[in-house]
């Protein structure tokens, strides 16, 4: 073993005691990329993204992105965190469901803080869900590979997907002993730099952390026809044919 990987791994458990981040826990489509943006614009505040979904990281920055959830770790701990050694992630109950299953990712992340993001308009989270996975256009970046088709059955087993999310994170908070910091998308939205400024104080960053939106590429992906579906599906209106 060479000198300098023995002092990367004399020195790991005094990084680990200087480092601290925190975990977005949340559903899909409930804002949360927005808020990752906001986050990671300050500079200070850490780089969260899904790094406990490898074919996403794959697709969207790193061919090379690995599946080991160990290896993983170690990204969330380089990639996630910002120079001042905060790190982020954000993932959704699934994925915690999944990556549990072979390691304690919580107990592994150093000084780990929780924040809870949720969306009070569930039928407009639904819908974009919906839509979402038939075009396959998660951001309106992204280039739609299907026409999307109104289905009330699906708005509504979204609408259960999230209710299982968000009920699998309390379940999850309370086994633990967890109080997290609640944020809800549509406050984030109406005064991002108040919510940013909350996450700051919770996680114990005392210096300025100011949103930059001009590095904020995420934007609203609902339209007309989001607005048609959540009408139909209100008055009751049957899927076609």
């Amino acid at each position: 073993m060479g000198s300098w990987s023995f002092l990367r791994q004399l020195l790991a458990p005094f990084q680990n005691e200087r480092m601290k981040g925190y975990a977005i826990c949340t559903a899909p489509r409930s804002g949360s990329n927005f808020l990752c943006q906001l986050l990671a614009s300050t500079g200070k505040l850490g780089a969260p993204l899904e790094y406990f979904n490898g074919s996403s990281r794959r697709v969207l920055d790193d061919p090379f992105y690995p599946d080991d959830p160990r290896k993983q770790i170690e990204k969330i701990r380089t990639s996630g965190a910002t120079p001042n050694r905060i790190y982020g992630l954000k993932l959704f109950m699934y994925q915690n469901e999944l990556v549990s299953s072979e390691i304690a990712w919580a107990d592994i992340l150093p000084d780990l803080h929780f924040i809870s993001l949720r969306r009070n308009d569930v039928i407009g989270q639904a819908i974009s869900w919906s839509r979402a996975e038939q075009t396959g256009q998660y951001r309106a970046s992204q280039f739609a590979k299907a026409v999307p088709v109104y289905s009330a059955e699906h708005i509504a087993t979204q609408m259960q997907r999230i209710r299982h999310e968000n009920t699998g994170w309390d379940a999850y908070f309370e086994a633990n002993n967890i109080h997290p910091l609640r944020l809800i998308y549509e406050e984030v939205e109406a005064d991002p730099q108040s919510a940013i400024d909350r996450v700051a104080t919770f996680i114990g960053v005392d210096t300025p952390c100011l949103v930059d939106l001009k590095k904020v590429s995420v934007v609203r992906q609902s339209d007309s026809i989001s607005a048609a579906w959540r009408e139909r599906f209100l008055s009751g209106q049957p899927d076609p044919g």
